[in-house]
């Protein structure tokens, strides 16, 4: 039905671009105009006396580096993120425009093409080949647009704050490794997704999710000890009363701790944090440093008992599991696109119907739904948020530590 000759489908992903744009910011909009008032919110007006409102608005945070107190403002900090946020979004949407009107993609593919033709050997020459070359150049290009926006987001943001602590040689190279281990994975996994493709025929989308449960099944196994090393230093909690309590308390949820660890986040940012990881017979804990430096062992456990509250009621399974049919839903419809000529024909590829960019077009076609079951998502993670919040009281804590 819809592989017509002539189908509008360049029109039809533009206009949805430009119309999830100016949603997008008028939800930013609105949002800055709640962080810029200066008054209680009527909906809080019997819970909260203005004096409570405006200490909740401000934090003094005393930092190694400064001669006196930094006065942090959590108002003014949400308002240069939304500032942030509009300007970035700005420069993606011109960006995105400019590559499917200037038909940016025909382009980087004829010019891979000649790459591939003039300086790699016979054995290499191929549409996978092709299709991986092409990423990594659109890839590099797209990092050195977004350059200027990820400096001033470390270096002029956060540092007016005082969460920001990388230098800039730690900033480049954690982008040399980033997109070393992208080259490093991507290139197996990619050539992985296209030859499943090229092989299993109409069917492909059965053995692609397979593929890809596998692919997410390892990073959760390697993530830890592979990557996080790479970036970060991970020593064991010292003993004390705070590991003694922590060990108590996965005792008692029967979470199955086997490392309880300190990362060294402090080195990239004030900002403090704790997540756990790992396998479902064997995880571990992690404790930004941040965290315990700000926070008593009270609070520590606190936020400890919040992350736990997520395992404890299966948000993270059930989480993976939509994700599962999610990405099962993505592929069996790609099956139904990938030879939509209409589709190929719409955005200048006329003569060529690469797999990669069948997907990449798909995506585009695909964004309208994908916003609808976002905002279905953020509904769900937020309730989930709020169940961990209330797990430690619900599960008799003591409510004074929680």
């Amino acid at each position: 039905m819809l592989d017509r000759p002539f189908f509008p489908w360049k029109k039809l992903v533009i206009g949805f671009s430009l119309a999830d744009f100016a949603l997008g910011n008028w939800l930013l909009f609105r949002q800055y105009r709640v962080l810029s008032k200066t008054s209680v919110p009527k909906a809080l007006e019997n819970q909260v006396d203005k004096a409570t409102f405006d200490k909740s608005q401000v934090r003094y945070r005393n930092l190694a580096s400064c001669s006196r107190p930094l006065l942090t403002h959590t108002q003014e900090y949400g308002r240069a993120k939304a500032k942030f946020g509009f300007f970035s979004s700005i420069f993606n949407e011109v960006k995105s425009y400019a590559i499917l009107y200037l038909d940016a993609y025909p382009r980087l593919w004829a010019f891979t093409g000649l790459l591939l033709a003039r300086f790699a050997p016979a054995r290499f020459s191929g549409e996978i080949t092709q299709s991986l070359i092409f990423v990594f150049v659109f890839s590099f290009i797209d990092l050195i647009l977004g350059l200027p926006f990820s400096y001033y987001h470390s270096f002029v943001l956060e540092e007016k704050f005082g969460f920001n602590k990388m230098t800039v040689k730690l900033w480049i190279m954690d982008m040399l490794k980033s997109q070393a281990l992208t080259i490093a994975f991507g290139v197996p996994i990619g050539s992985a997704f296209l030859s499943i493709v090229k092989m299993t025929g109409q069917s492909f989308f059965y053995y692609l999710w397979l593929f890809m449960l596998v692919v997410q099944v390892s990073a959760i196994t390697i993530y830890p000890i592979l990557i996080v090393p790479l970036f970060n230093k991970l020593t064991p909690l010292k003993p004390g009363p705070l590991k003694e309590s922590v060990e108590a308390l996965a005792s008692k949820l029967k979470f199955p701790l086997t490392e309880l660890q300190v990362i060294d986040g402090s080195k990239r940012s004030s900002h403090s944090n704790a997540y756990f990881t790992g396998l479902p017979w064997k995880k571990k804990i992690v404790i930004y440093d941040t965290l315990l430096d700000k926070s008593s062992d009270k609070e520590v456990e606190a936020v400890l008992a919040h992350e736990l509250g997520h395992w404890k009621m299966g948000h993270t399974t059930k989480l993976l599991a939509i994700s599962q049919v999610h990405l099962f839903y993505i592929f069996a419809l790609f099956s139904v696109f990938i030879n939509n000529n209409s589709l190929y024909e719409s955005f200048g590829f006329h003569n060529e119907r690469p797999v990669l960019i069948g997907f990449l077009l798909f995506n585009n076609i695909l964004a309208p739904t994908d916003e609808i079951l976002k905002l279905l998502m953020n509904i769900l993670t937020r309730s989930m948020e709020y169940e961990a919040g209330m797990f430690p009281r619900s599960n008799s804590f003591p409510s004074e530590r929680y």
